[in-house]
This record gives structure tokens, sequence and C-alpha cells, in this order.
């Protein structure tokens, strides 16, 4: 028997559950619906869905308090699609531990693609030690190799420094995810460092000259304007 990834929709508008259901089971997924954060607070905690599909407004409270009391004890992903479109509605729920964030309206092919993306990223997780990273990442040209610490574009090192070497393989780590500025700036200079986004800039703007043709247009990472960085998704 076919065992299918669940997917849990949070959404309290009926025309837009049915979309999702529609293009979901054609999919092969298996679909449950929540209209109201505490029906949805309920289903996560007994039926423990593979994904999660969360709209911000909901009729009986902020999705984001969804968001912030899954955290404290799970990492599922949690997608949120939401009609608020503002900068800092993008940086609260991805800080808040969103695995990623779409704006309506969205096409149904990104919608899937960023379903897919966030299993894949939640389940490599579990194959190695507390989420350390090994092994090969690899898309189109751009090789990340965490066992050698070396990152090469079209089989040449790029010779990146230490620095530089550890925001490419944490975007690696995270691929096809939008990390906050202020997540990396953590993760990399650590906890009491001043969130400055000029320092990530310099270091982002080194990064690109070395791996990228055309800086301009990457390839590679991409920025998201006001909210972080992207890497492109594995082959």
């Amino acid at each position: 028997m076919d065992i299918k990834d669940r997917i849990l929709v949070v959404e309290d508008d009926k025309s837009i559950r049915n979309f999702f259901r529609t293009i979901l089971e054609a999919n092969n997924y298996d679909v449950i619906m929540a209209d109201t954060g505490a029906e949805a607070y309920s289903m996560i905690t007994s039926q423990c869905p593979d994904v999660v599909i969360l709209d911000l407004g909901l009729p009986d409270m902020d999705g984001i308090k969804i968001l912030k009391s899954v955290r404290e004890w799970s990492s599922m992903p949690i997608i949120v699609v939401s009609a608020r479109t503002h900068e800092r509605d993008k940086v609260e729920a991805l800080d808040l531990g969103a695995d990623d964030y779409i704006t309506k309206p969205f096409g149904t092919s990104e919608l899937l693609a960023r379903i897919r993306n966030a299993i894949r990223h939640v389940r490599a997780s579990y194959l190695t030690p507390e989420g350390m990273q090994t092994g090969i990442f690899r898309s189109g040209g751009m090789v990340i190799d965490y066992d050698k610490h070396r990152v090469y574009i079209d089989g040449a090192d790029a010779n990146l420094t230490q620095n530089e070497y550890r925001l490419v393989s944490l975007l690696g780590r995270y691929a096809g995810k939008v990390l906050t500025y202020d997540f990396i700036i953590k993760e990399i200079w650590g906890p009491n460092m001043k969130t400055d986004n000029r320092i990530l800039r310099v270091n982002m703007a080194n990064i690109r000259r070395k791996i990228e043709k055309n800086p301009a247009q990457p390839r590679y990472i991409f920025t998201e304007v006001g909210v972080g960085y992207r890497i492109v998704d594995p082959d």
C-alpha cells in the first residue's frame, strides 16, 4: 500500500480550502483541513501531519500564535501562505520558525515545489546526528563538499574564506528556504553579535564574485529584499 504524505491545510476561506484539496490530492497527498486556529492546533497534535500549510488571518487567532506554539515542541514543516505581503510579516514568520512564506496569489507549481522542499529538508536532517551535514550538495555547476569544507564551481575550487564557506554551507543546509538576515548573523557570528546587515552584505558580495558568472544576475544565491537570502534547490 502506498503511504501518502499528509498535509494539514489551515485556511478559513472555503473556496481556497477546496482549491488546496483539489491540487494536493491530484498530486498524491493525503489532505486534512482546519478552518480555525483551535481546530488546527488540535489536529497538529493528534494527526502529526508531514506538512502544515498555514494561513495567518484566522477567525479566532493569528496564525503566528500557532507557529509559536508548535515550535516549542516540534520541527514539523510549516509553510505560511498569506495575503500579508509586508516584509515585516515575512521576517517575523521566518524568524519564529516557518520553513517558508508564500504570498497570495501563488502558482500551483511553486506551491508544490515548496512542499517537496520542506519535506526533503526535514527528512535530510534526520540522516546525521544533530542535523550535521555531510556529503555533497550539487546544483548545476556548484558543488558544496561538506566533508572537505570546499565549494567548487564548474569543477574549480571557489577559494572561499572560512566565513564565506560557513555562509554558503548554512544556506545549503536549508536549500530552498529563505534565511533571514538575523538568523544567518546569529548562526555565523554568534548570538551576541549585533544585528548588522553590513558585514553580511560584504561577505555575500565577496561570495558572489567568486561563485557567480554575473553577480548582478545570480544563479545560485538569491536575495529576498529586506528579508534574507536563499540558495537554489539541489539537483
